[in-house]
């Protein structure tokens, strides 16, 4: 299969949000123009998108909603579940564990790390967090598909260490730091202070 780009990939998760809620206002059909419009992007730009995948739609016609829907899902891999294991319960760790949106998605936290001997044993949302000593071995006992790291910068490349070792293949990482894993592991990092830099450049720049 063809290398997709990130981009591509963020457009068609948007596209999907746009489609269920049209599904749950009872719409059958959508254009290309309006996913267009409602993701800022172009009719064409979001038809190159779908190609990429098969032919979608009837011209004049637009798109069937819930079958759109229903194949983005899948070109997505939410068709099933994934488990999640989250390092670092601290005020980050807190609030990812607690959003609902990834349950809604299909991605269940089923284990929580930390290193702070106060927190561990301690129960979140009906999972007790486990000594980030037991992370290697507990991972090969119970493997996971996807692994959060919500640690400070100093010790988030040690847990990644710890989590490539336990085979871990996909992360998602809050840590502000860059991060060296092997050609094999995809890693995504969330760099909020940057989001709020482009922000204030925007707003210095209206």
């Amino acid at each position: 299969m063809r290398r997709i780009s990130d981009s591509t990939v963020r457009r068609l998760a948007a596209y999907l949000r746009f489609l269920e809620h049209a599904e749950a206002e009872g719409r059958v059909t959508i254009s290309s123009g309006e996913l267009a419009r409602l993701g800022g992007t172009t009719s064409a730009q979001v038809r190159k998108d779908l190609s990429f995948f098969g032919s979608f739609g009837k011209r004049g016609l637009g798109y069937s909603v819930p079958a759109l829907a229903s194949k983005i899902g899948e070109i997505l891999g939410l068709q099933r579940a994934h488990r999640v294991v989250l390092v670092g319960a601290g005020n980050m760790g807190g609030a990812l564990a607690q959003y609902r949106g990834f349950h809604q998605r299909g991605f269940h936290i089923s284990m929580i790390f930390d290193q702070d001997p106060k927190k561990v044993g301690v129960r979140w949302n009906g999972l007790q967090v486990r000594d980030v000593r037991q992370l290697e071995s507990d991972l090969r006992k119970d493997p996971i598909d996807i692994a959060i790291v919500a640690t400070p910068a100093e010790a988030a490349q040690q847990v990644v260490d710890k989590l490539v070792q336990a085979g871990v293949k996909a992360i998602l990482n809050f840590a502000p730091v860059r991060l060296s894993v092997p050609p094999d592991v995809e890693v995504k990092t969330v760099n909020m202070a940057l989001e709020l830099e482009t922000l204030s450049y925007a707003l210095a720049n209206r």
